[in-house]
């Protein structure tokens, strides 16, 4: 008799609903993961709500997910069955493009994104790519290694990518789901951090987490008290609010640069005088790869770094859903399989 899991189906405009579904076997180079833990991001709006172009349904969302491999396909030489592997937005690349010619997988053009593209983690089981897989380390507990990989590598890859070394002033706006992750890398990265946040509330969980210095913005001139600091060389804007981004570009100092991955929808406005006589640039930054994701969990391991989570079981995926979108959560929702 054939084994049976059971998934969280999501169709635009309907509920999610618990199936039962056959167990699939692997197909080549290709993992069959028994998923542990799924963490409930924001990016699972787009699925759940149908508002990404071209997804077949219905479809099983989750991007986050921490497990352990319980099948490898043929073809699949250096992963084996009890690894404890992660997937996170990074489902496949097709190494034929430009951008994977040149080794920048995130930006295939041709990406296949978990839970998107292909199912992802709000199920027992799932297939992956080998090439999506990233080794989980063995002092992180599955709920704490499924937010690193998407909130914690888009944190973590971008502070390390922003050009700034240590010693240097380094801002986080946002104390949510990605900024609480955000304050953490950027304080044991050697940076002079601070966290900016909305509430006097918020200031000793910013201090706990690892900043020098918490600016509250319903209190202060945030840029101006940033460029009386001698101005921030990256201030990670994790906060989706575009208005709020751009009240911080002039807390910049001489060349530096406004990193967004809180997604927001309206424009920042900006002014090229702003940009121009101080050097100052604004830049985006997606999740990374699956080796972008080992070494944040890595850099995890190592430095104690741990996201803040709820939990809930699989099925009740519908509440944990509706937790996330409340903005109420402390800070990340995972989902639980056990």
């Amino acid at each position: 008799m054939a084994q049976m899991t059971a998934v969280q189906i999501s169709r635009p405009g309907a509920p999610f609903e618990v199936v039962k579904r056959e167990v699939a076997e692997p197909g080549p180079n290709q993992v069959r993961i028994k998923v542990d833990a799924c963490g409930v991001c924001h990016s699972d709006v787009f699925v759940k709500e149908g508002h990404w172009p071209g997804l077949q349904y219905p479809r099983v969302t989750g991007h986050e997910v921490a497990g352990v491999i319980d099948e490898v396909g043929s073809g699949v030489t250096t992963w084996k069955k009890g690894q404890r592997v992660g997937v996170g937005w990074h489902g496949r690349h097709c190494g034929q493009c430009v951008p994977c010619r040149r080794g920048d997988f995130i930006a295939c053009q041709n990406l296949r994104i978990t839970g998107f593209s292909d199912d992802g983690g709000y199920a027992q089981y799932m297939i992956a790519s080998s090439d999506a897989l990233a080794l989980i380390p063995d002092s992180l507990m599955p709920i704490m290694a499924a937010p690193i990989l998407c909130a914690g590598i888009t944190t973590f890859n971008s502070l390390r990518h922003s050009g700034a070394v240590a010693g240097d002033l380094v801002a986080v706006h946002g104390l949510g789901g990605l900024g609480h992750l955000g304050v953490q890398f950027a304080s044991k990265m050697g940076y002079r951090t601070v966290a900016i946040g909305r509430g006097k509330d918020k200031e000793p969980l910013a201090v706990k987490l690892g900043a020098s210095l918490y600016l509250d913005a319903d209190a202060v001139n945030v840029a101006k008290e940033l460029a009386s600091l001698g101005g921030a060389s990256v201030i990670l804007a994790t906060a989706p609010n575009s208005k709020a981004m751009s009240d911080l570009i002039d807390g910049l100092g001489v060349g530096g640069k406004l990193i967004v991955v809180g997604a927001a929808a309206d424009p920042i406005s900006v002014t090229p005088i702003q940009l121009i006589g101080q050097r100052r640039s604004i830049q985006g930054w997606p999740s990374g790869s699956a080796r972008d994701s080992e070494e944040t969990l890595n850099f995890c391991a190592i430095t104690g770094i741990r996201p803040m989570v709820e939990t809930f079981p699989l099925e009740q995926a519908a509440a944990a859903y509706d937790r996330m979108l409340s903005g109420k959560a402390r800070f990340r929702v995972v989902l639980t399989m056990k």
